[in-house]
């Protein structure tokens, strides 16, 4: 199948490309960064400091460190998943542009994966691929849509989180037609980090195994 994978560039997002990206061997897969969620914020200061451990401290201090020196682990920067690519991931904010639109558009897709993806798409790039577009959303729907899932519902002491995939099917933020869920229990004794990393490890499941299904429809 030929997929295109939007996500955003920061850590969450480069440790689900990590348990997702090598279990998609056989596909052609393109990735796609925004480098921000959103507008902007006017520089709120707890803000900022989330966005320097989510985003910054990783992109502008961890991987330049890592690819320099050549560190393998058990996760890889950016960079060094392009090794599963055809072609290097790229840096597309304004994927609703005409200019954005063609490049996607070329790609005869089947498939559009989300994960934190930094923009709302709109209807000409929602319906480019034949099997839809897919987003694994950071919370439980309908109760937390939007940004920040994982955070308001730590903040309103839920017992549980988990993540959502579910199909774009217009503009309006998280309200396309629900495939899956994951939970997990809330560990107090973690941080919020920790519970945002540990989305993916159930909630890439959700997308490999819709994957698999939709594989099945299209032989």
């Amino acid at each position: 199948m030929k997929i295109i994978i939007l996500a955003n560039k920061n850590i969450a997002s480069n440790y689900a490309l990590n348990l997702l990206i090598p279990g998609l061997r056989g596909h052609d897969i393109s990735v796609f960064l925004s480098s921000k969620v959103g507008a902007s914020q006017n520089n709120i200061p707890r803000l900022e400091t989330l966005k320097f451990f989510e985003q910054n401290r990783f992109n502008q201090l961890m991987s330049p460190l890592i690819n320099r020196v050549h560190f393998e682990s058990e996760c890889k920067t950016f960079e060094q998943l392009n090794e599963y690519l055809l072609q290097l991931m790229e840096v597309l904010n304004k994927i609703n542009s005409f200019e954005n639109i063609e490049k996607i558009r070329k790609h005869q897709l089947d498939l559009i994966i989300l994960i934190r993806y930094g923009n709302i798409l709109k209807d000409d790039v929602i319906n480019i691929p034949s099997f839809g577009v897919l987003n694994l959303h950071s919370g439980l729907l309908p109760e937390y849509r939007g940004v920040m899932a994982t955070f308001w519902s730590m903040l309103n002491d839920e017992k549980e989180i988990g993540t959502t995939l579910h199909y774009i099917e217009d503009g309006s933020i998280d309200s396309g037609r629900i495939l899956s869920k994951s939970r997990f229990e809330v560990d107090k004794n973690k941080s919020y980090l920790w519970h945002v990393l540990n989305l993916y490890v159930s909630g890439v499941e959700l997308i490999l195994n819709a994957i698999f299904l939709i594989e099945k429809i299209k032989r």
